[in-house]
């Protein structure tokens, strides 16, 4: 890596350049060691901390080739391919390869995974998964800082923390870096490189309110809010499956920590307000089959009035399952459950669990070949997997690949007169001292606010047209806003990336008239439409979206 200063900031050359340093960047940075490749992370928080990963994490899922017939490469490619548009088999045949170098690595720096009756590891079964795929986490609140004092001390990987990436750049359909500044200091970084992974966060939570209208106490990370899909999309990279990619879980009431793999795939019960068990009447595996089988069979209950309340029920748990659910597993998930617990006086044992539907999370996957590389040419798609160990195995992939490319390519050159002209749009705010301005709040609370009332999990056509168009309007005040300082900064850049994933998200959804595979339910097409059975792409041609189907065979 090189760094050189500009009159406008610094700019940095690397061969690779790794956009995020949460579970998935860190994989990447792990492969990258691997390769002997010049690697430089950036993301806006601090290594030891920063993404999902660094709330801590209960399970990690993993097949480990054992001789049940569930556990091996078959049946894991079958059951995405089955579940999931947007993948090839060859992605998830090479996820299900770094299975064991990331797990070796997660032991080497001291996961403490729960043992199994009869030796190994123990394992359960969760979200309609065919067999024992959920690895459970003891000390799963210290795993991010412990990963990060291996990353440190890699060869060859630099870390800039910090740093809010607000835009990449390409040129002829090639990815060159990106920008963004420093958000202690303010000074702006560029990065020029060879090839990217970008590990930006699958999941954009701050699209929706939850019970406590807090959008920082939410049941995934607040801090994504976009950015892997818009700021690839915008230099050419195809987006798949916007519109039915979202999800959510069930949340303790009140309180924004969900542990639903853990209580799901123990045993737990859910319960209406009668006091009935009703989740097999929405999928033949209970409460541990599909999660939006979950959340929209209580919404249906609620809809019907069987509830609120709703309960999650463990009183039939041994004591041992039991303390282990409640006082490792879900404190792993976030370090302040037990306080939660206490204050509500829940005992699993003995208390059932009030739950509720949280809010709503969107999502979608960068359109990848077999290698992970997205439509733009050297930008490799590192967070196309799901949860903890779709995210550190999708880093460690996409870097696989994207190591070996950048020896085909000469080191990009950024223009530099470009680079001044965003850094002067990009600080505007901080220079706006109109009064009537808007902050970050002003500017994002209206976002939610939408999405809540027209783009809930039932919802309308015309609904979502009238969507689009009040947040036209908001995005038509982009120009009026204003920071107080860098943090209030980017907070600005992090709701106008979680704008646009909305604009893009009802769009989508426009285009895929009828219910049953995203989580939610339209009121005008209410029934699940054969023909759909396919991903639908967009992607930018001539400044506006065009879209396309993708057939389930062509995967």
């Amino acid at each position: 890596m090189r760094v050189t200063k500009r009159d406008w900031g610094s700019l940095y050359e690397t061969d690779v350049l790794i956009l995020g340093t949460g579970a998935s960047g860190m994989g990447a940075a792990l492969k990258a060691a691997e390769k002997h490749a010049d690697v430089l992370m950036l993301g806006k928080g601090t290594l030891e901390s920063s993404g999902s990963l660094g709330g801590g994490n209960d399970h990690f899922m993993a097949v480990l080739d054992t001789d049940e017939a569930y556990d091996n490469v078959e049946s894991f490619v079958d059951f995405y391919m089955k579940s999931a548009y947007g993948y090839r088999r060859e992605q998830l045949a090479q996820w299900h390869d770094a299975f064991a170098p990331c797990l070796a690595v997660l032991d080497e720096v001291g996961t403490e995974f729960k043992p199994g009756e009869g030796g190994g590891r123990y394992r359960s079964v969760g979200f309609g998964q065919p067999g024992a795929w959920w690895l459970h986490i003891v000390n799963g609140r210290t795993i991010k800082r412990n990963l990060a004092k291996k990353i440190r001390r890699l060869n060859g990987v630099s870390v800039l923390d910090d740093i809010q990436i607000t835009r990449m750049f390409a040129r002829d359909g090639k990815v060159t870096g990106c920008m963004g500044f420093n958000v202690l200091s303010g000074e702006t970084v560029a990065v020029a490189c060879k090839t990217a992974v970008t590990c930006l966060g699958w999941h954009a939570q701050r699209a929706a309110n939850n019970s406590t209208n807090n959008p920082f106490n939410c049941w995934f990370t607040p801090f994504t809010t976009g950015s892997y899909f818009t700021q690839a999309y915008h230099i050419g990279a195809a987006v798949i499956n916007a519109d039915i990619s979202g999800r959510t879980t069930m949340l303790p009431k009140g309180w924004g920590a969900p542990g639903m793999n853990g209580i799901n795939n123990m045993g737990g019960h859910e319960l209406n307000a009668l006091g009935e068990r009703f989740m097999g009447k929405y999928d033949p595996m209970w409460e541990n089959g599909k999660r939006r089988n979950q959340i929209m069979g209580t919404e249906q209950e609620q809809l019907e009035g069987y509830g609120p309340p709703f309960y999650m029920d463990m009183r039939h748990f041994s004591p041992e399952d039991a303390y282990h659910l409640q006082y490792v597993l879900m404190p792993a998930d976030k370090e302040t459950y037990l306080d939660y617990c206490a204050a509500r006086g829940i005992d699993f044992r003995a208390t059932p669990l009030e739950v509720e539907i949280g809010e709503m999370a969107l999502s979608g996957m960068l359109l990848a070949d077999e290698r992970m590389e997205t439509t733009v040419k050297g930008l490799f798609a590192g967070c196309n997997f799901t949860s903890f160990s779709g995210a550190m195995c999708g880093g460690y992939v996409a870097m696989n690949h994207a190591a070996d490319d950048a020896a085909k390519y000469d080191m990009a050159s950024l223009d530099e007169g470009e680079i001044r002209a965003w850094k002067e749009k990009d600080e505007a705010p901080l220079r706006n001292g109109a009064p009537n301005a808007l902050t970050c709040t002003d500017f994002e609370n209206p976002i939610r606010q939408v999405m809540d009332y027209y783009a809930g999990f039932r919802r309308n056509m015309p609904g979502m047209k009238l969507a689009l168009e009040k947040l036209e309007l908001i995005a038509s005040r982009r120009e009026k806003v204003k920071a107080k300082n860098l943090h209030e900064l980017m907070r600005l850049h992090e709701a106008f990336d979680l704008l646009e994933l909305c604009r893009m998200h009802l769009d989508a959804c426009l285009q895929r008239r009828e219910s049953g595979r995203g989580m939610y339910k339209l009121a005008d097409y209410p029934d699940l439409d054969p023909a759909l059975d396919k991903g639908l792409v967009v992607r930018l041609e001539n400044g506006s979206p065009a879209y396309s189907w993708l057939e389930k065979q062509a995967l």
